[in-house]
This record gives structure tokens, C-alpha cells and sequence, in this order.
């Protein structure tokens, strides 16, 4: 690794040395700090390291966009005054386990008495560039301004009358010019327990200034054909911290990601904290350009490893038994049905530890002061009289891991949080326990999404970056699709048959929503045992059981599939998807590697719906007919109109041949029975 740190003193600027190699560069020269690759090159005015974008260009068309604005691209409040003590300096990130390498640009800065520090980074061949915003010092009043009505404004008569005013704190902002751009706002939710429509769109021409919620904004300049991308790495808009009500602001061409995830008093005089991320990028004018661009980026967040990423797990706590069957006999018995199944993962959920949680069948515990019991994370003697080796031992002769529940104590914004690490750390050390579901997060403060931080690193630097968290998505503030991305994966729902709101068009419509704008392979899909509680349904033609084991499963594969039952609770007959799982698993990591984006209509228990997953020249289909009285289905893909493409067969039941794409890449698919899906191999054989 190469590091250069330089210090720049005030107007005495030349041409200075840098980091520069063929994936990456960054150089200050003169006035101008210059950081970019083989796709994109944001340059800017150093303007006394309160940096002014000059420029973005996107390498791959040529495009370059002017920024219009004179002010600076970062704002904490208007009455700061000047830049001083500016810093620069530049290295590349060695590329681990959880990470490829990539070339990191701080930028530091005082404004009156508050230090700010920026770190761009950004990777080989990806079209975007993140930046991490640092605060010390004392800001004092942080700009939160809230969204104004326009109803409450003047009309417009005069040219003064157009003028906006930026109320609110900026993290990013670019004022490109041309006046005809089109807009996509995306905006989020989890909390899914109680939600489950997870994914708003918004599409607007921008004219006067108006603000919109959303972590994704995507703006295409229609006269040219290219546009650019802004990423706000924060959770979900309805949770965020010092939120003034919205995520962006359009103006024309001129958009600025709102809201530093902090206020004033968050700012501590002799500690570093940071701002939500935020990242922007270019891409072409369209939509499966638009997010390829996005996707490069998200892919480079945490690597997917297929030993210690891929995974088809199984969870009892599906099956609403709670905590009242776990012991060492019943996750013996659950580990080999799990290996019968083909499972890779099996996770013991809440009930294997010696404290209990409020979600305890047998004894009402609480998640508060969990430390006053040293002895909480310890497997429960009881049920676990030696300890958790007889599963783990048998988990590893059967090839099958074993994994846990973990809930962090969240008393006093994580204080524990140390006490917590070395509990996971300490499961690490005498079992191998390396994937933990994390549940019951709640994060109301600054200080506590800094301890849940300290809480996942120090675990993954006393475990050599091993360790896979289960971010569990379902309730409370929690971090979302867009932040903490770097520790594992998402789980996202609980549902059940218990309480009848386990439908497999719903579960696959909230992953084929998701999978537009979140990597699918991130997100935890679960599948249920068909055969309880049939009878709750009634005579609904969405309920589970009429729809076959295997398509169950299919509904997941996109996702990191999460057997959500007992195992020793299925019929013999369900053991018979063992060979389709068998299968999956050959080809996961190579589905997975690919841009898994949505495909057909939106899932609707009636529609023909779908995924691709999309490499140089060749990818996957999987095709899904729903209860739809059509046994062919015309189906629009992301391939391009002419394409001859060869189909082989790898799951379901589809028929091998070759297809010529229609207007919008349709392809035409038969499957003769309703509930029924196809998983292809396919090739480019003509363009």
C-alpha cells in the first residue's frame, strides 16, 4: 500500500504528488482536486478544502456536466464563514475479506470552530464515488430547515421571486445545466411487521424548488441521452435522525441530497463523527443503465463470499413454537433434517441462551440490564448441558453450519456494547459460530448508531472479518437497505401461517420491488411449511398450500433463500426438494454474481413475473406464472430488442431452446400449470 499525506498550507499551491495508478487516481493541483477512474471523474475548486464541484464526467459517453453553482458542495450552516487550515491526502485500501481495494481522498477543513473532514471513496471501474462526511469542534446551530408549502409562497411576477433559499444542511449537491431532465425519487421502508408495500416510487420533471423523501434519486437529461445518480446512505427516511422531513431537492437541474443524520448537539468538541454517507454517480439515460451504475457501487460494499455469504438457511421460529422446543435434542434432530433438506445454515433462534427475552414461550424475560446477568449469552445448561459442541459437531459431519440469534443490549444507546462484542466473540472462539441474526436493534440516537458500529467492527477485526450479521429488518429504527450494508445481510420479514399472512405473491412482490434498487443476493427470503394451518385459509386461491413445495422455495432463490420452519415438522413428501435445493446450490454464487433486477409484471397472485440476472453476454431467467389462466406468457426482459439468446434449462420446468427477443426484450415462455416457474441458463447467441 502506498500513503501519501500532505499538508496544504493556505494559497501556496503547486503541483503536488498523489495517488495514480491504472484503476484509480486522485491529485490536487494548483486549485484543483481531481478524483476518478476508468468510468467517472468528479473534479473540483479546492477553494480552501470547502470543495466546489467543477465538473463531473462520465467516461464511458464522454459526457461532461458543468456545475453551475459557485458555492460549495457541503453545508453545515450558512453563517460559518470562510475555510482554513485545509489538509489533503491520499491512499489506496488494501482490498480484505469484506472488501475490494479502493483509493481513499480525505479532504479536511475548519469552519469558525468546527472541523470537518470528507473521505471519497471510490473503486475500480464503478461510475459512482462515495464520500464520508467527519464533524468535530462545534457547529453550533445545524441548518433544519422544513419543507415549506408552496402554497404559502408568493406567485412569481418578478425575477427576484424565483430566487430559493437552502434552509437545510447539505450533504451533496450538483447543479447541472439543460432544462429538460427526468426524475426518480425512490423512497423505502422496513419496519415489516407492520409494512408491507416497501418500495415508492416518484417520477417528476423538476421545475421550482420541492423536496422529496427517499434514500435514490436517479435524474436523466433527456436532451443527451445521460444523467447522473445520487445514494443517500441512511436508513429509511420515516427513521432517520434529525430529520427535517425530506432526502432531496430538485430545482430544475440542480439536485441536493438533505440531512446530516445529526444535529448541533451531536457534535462533540474532541471526537470525530460521522454524517450519513452519500454517494453520487453517472450513468446513460437508461433505465437498466441507470442501475447497473447504482449496482456496481453496491457490490463493492461487502463481497459475497460463497463459503460465508451463500447460504440457504433454516430458522424454526417460524413455526411460532418460540423458545419452548429449543434444547439439544430438538436442533439435533434439526440439524439432520436440515441436512436431509440440503440446507447449509441452521439457526437457533431466541432460547438458546440462559437469559430470556420478552419473546420467551416459557418464562416473560426482558431485554433491559441484560448485564446484570454476566451469564445471559451462555447456552442455557438445561437445555444445552454440553454446551452447544454435540450441534456443532454434528452440524460439521453432516455439512451443515450452525448459526444464532443475538440481541444486543440497547439500554443507554448501547453502552454494553463492548460486553456485547466479546459475547459474540467469545462464541466465535469456542464453537465457530460465525453468522448471528441480529435482532431487537433500536437506534433513536447519534451515540447509538455509533455503538452499534463499534459493536459490529470490533467483532469483525477479533474474528478476522468472518463473522456474517443477519440484519433483522422487521420492527423498530434500524438501519434499512442503505446503511451497514458492509456487516452481512438483511432479514427481512416475519411471516406466518399462524396468522395467515404468509402469501407467496406477497413474499415475491416485496423481493421483485426490492431487487430494482437493493442487490436481491443481500436480502433473506423466507419460505414456509405449506402443510400447517391449511385450514385457516379457507378457500383462498393464494394460500400456501396450493402452490407446490418446490415453487415455494423458486420464490426465494433470487434472495439468500431462509427456510422459516421446523424441519422436523414437514411431511415426508416435502424431503423430495432436497434435489432442487441440491441443484440451487451449484449455481447460486454464479446467479448471484450477476445484477439480479425484475423482470415481466409486478406479482399479483395473477401475473407472469420474473427475474434476470444479467452478466457479459450470458446471465439467468427465472420465469414465474402465477394463477393465470395462460399457460404462455410474454414476458419483457432487459436484453435488447433482436436478441437471439440460447435457453438451457437448469431448475423448474422449462423446455431447452433458443429465443428471439421482442419490442422491450419480451420473450415468450410456456408453462403448462398455473403456480408454476422456469430457472434458465441463458446465452447471447446473436445481437
Amino acid at each position: 500500500m502506498r500513503t501519501i499525506y500532505l499538508l496544504i498550507a493556505s494559497l501556496l499551491f503547486s503541483v503536488l504528488p498523489a495517488w495514480s495508478q491504472g484503476d484509480y487516481y486522485s491529485r490536487l493541483e494548483n486549485d484543483t482536486l481531481v478524483i476518478g477512474n476508468a468510468a467517472i471523474e468528479r473534479k473540483f475548486v479546492w477553494n480552501e478544502g470547502n470543495l466546489i464541484t467543477h465538473s463531473l464526467t462520465d467516461k464511458t459517453s464522454g459526457k461532461v456536466w458543468n456545475n453551475k453553482s459557485k458555492s460549495p458542495d457541503l453545508v453545515i450552516s450558512q453563517k460559518m464563514g470562510k475555510a482554513s487550515s485545509p489538509s489533503y491526502s491520499s491512499r489506496e485500501i488494501a482490498e480484505t475479506v469484506i472488501h475490494p481495494a479502493y483509493l481513499e481522498t480525505t479532504v479536511s477543513f475548519t469552519l469558525g470552530q468546527l472541523d470537518i473532514k470528507r473521505i471519497f471513496r471510490i473503486y475500480k471501474d464503478t461510475p459512482a464515488i462515495a464520500c464520508d462526511t467527519w464533524l468535530k469542534g462545534n457547529a453550533g446551530v445545524i441548518q433544519a430547515g422544513k419543507a415549506v408549502n408552496a402554497a404559502d409562497m408568493k406567485n412569481i411576477e418578478f425575477t427576484e421571486d424565483m430566487q430559493s433559499d437552502q434552509s437545510t444542511a447539505v450533504l451533496d449537491q450538483f447543479k447541472a445545466e439543460g432544462a429538460h431532465w427526468q426524475t426518480r425519487i425512490v423512497e423505502f421502508y422496513d419496519v415489516t411487521d407492520r409494512n408491507n408495500n416497501l418500495v415508492f416510487e416518484t417520477d417528476i420533471i423538476p421545475y421550482r424548488k420541492s423536496t422529496y423523501r427517499g434514500n435514490l434519486l436517479f435524474a436523466h437529461n433527456t436532451e443527451v441521452g445521460s444523467g447522473l445518480f445520487f445514494l443517500k446512505e441512511a436508513p429509511c427516511s420515516s427513521v432517520q435522525l434529525a430529520y427535517a422531513g425530506y432526502d432531496f431537492s430538485t430545482e430544475f437541474g440542480h439536485f441536493a441530497v438533505i440531512g446530516l443524520g445529526m444535529s448541533g448537539k451531536d457534535i462533540k468538541p474532541d471526537e470525530w463523527r460521522r454524517t450519513y454517507g452519500c454517494v453520487i454517480g453517472v450513468c446513460g439515460g437508461s433505465e437498466l443503465e441507470q442501475l447497473s451504475a447504482l449496482r456496481s457501487y453496491q457490490k463493492n460494499v461487502r463481497k459475497l463470499v460463497p463459503g460465508r455469504d451463500e447460504m440457504v438457511m433454516m430458522n424454526t421460529w417460524g413455526d411460532r413454537s418460540q423458545d419452548s422446543k429449543v434444547n439439544e435434542k430438538f436442533s439435533l434432530i434439526e440439524v439432520e433434517r436440515a441436512a436431509q433438506l440440503g440446507v447449509t445454515h441452521f439457526q437457533i433462534d431466541d432460547g438458546w441462551q440462559i437469559g430470556k427475552s420478552p419473546n420467551s414461550a416459557v418464562a416473560r424475560g426482558s431485554f433491559k440490564n441484560i448485564w446484570d446477568n454476566p451469564d445471559y449469552w451462555r447456552p442455557d445448561p438445561a437445555k444445552y448441558p454440553n454446551g452447544l459442541h454435540p450441534i456443532v459437531k454434528r452440524g460439521k459431519e453432516l455439512g451443515v453450519e450452525i448459526c444464532l440469534w443475538f440481541n444486543p443490549s440497547i439500554q443507554d444507546d448501547f453502552a454494553d456494547w463492548e460486553k456485547d462484542a466479546q459475547a459474540m466473540i467469545g462464541l466465535y472462539n469456542e464453537y465457530g459460530i460465525r453468522t448471528f441474526k441480529i435482532d431487537g436493534l433500536a437506534i433513536p440516537t447519534k451515540q447509538a448508531e455509533i455503538n452499534l458500529r463499534r459493536l459490529f467492527d470490533r467483532v469483525l477485526e477479533k474474528t478476522g472479518n468472518n463473522v456474517v450479521f443477519n440484519l433483522d429488518a422487521t420492527a423498530g429504527r434500524r438501519a434499512g437497505y442503505h446503511m451497514f450494508n458492509e456487516y452481512g445481510n438483511i432479514f427481512l420479514e416475519n411471516r406466518y401461517t399462524d396468522w395467515n399472512n404468509y402469501y407467496p405473491y406477497k413474499t415475491l412482490r416485496n423481493l421483485w420491488q426490492l431487487s430494482r434498487y437493493v442487490p436481491a443476493e443481500k436480502l433473506q427470503i423466507e419460505f414456509l411449511n405449506k402443510w400447517r394451518n391449511a385450514s385457516k385459509y379457507g378457500d383462498d386461491i393464494f394460500a400456501p398450500a396450493n402452490y407446490s413445495f418446490e415453487y415455494l422455495f423458486a420464490i426465494t432463490m433470487a434472495g439468500q433463500p431462509l427456510a422459516w420452519f421446523e424441519g422436523s415438522g414437514l411431511p415426508e413428501e416435502a424431503l423430495a426438494i432436497s434435489g432442487t435445493i441440491a441443484k440451487y446450490k451449484t449455481i447460486q454464487h454464479e446467479l448471484h454474481s450477476g445484477t439480479i433486477l425484475p423482470i415481466g409484471e409486478e406479482p399479483s397472485g395473477r401475473s407472469w413475473t420474473g427475474f434476470q440476472s444479467i452478466k457479459d453476454g450470458r446471465g439467468y431467467f427465472i420465469f414465474f406464472r402465477e394463477n393465470t389462466p395462460d399457460s404462455k406468457g410474454v414476458i419483457e426482459t432487459w436484453l435488447p430488442e433482436g436478441t437471439k439468446v440460447r435457453l438451457k434449462p437448469v431448475l423448474g420446468h422449462g423446455k431447452a431452446g433458443t429465443k428471439t427477443t421482442g419490442r422491450n426484450g419480451a420473450i415468450e415462455i410456456t408453462l403448462p400449470s398455473i403456480n408454476d416457474f422456469a430457472m434458465y441458463e441463458y446465452e447471447i447467441i446473436q445481437k
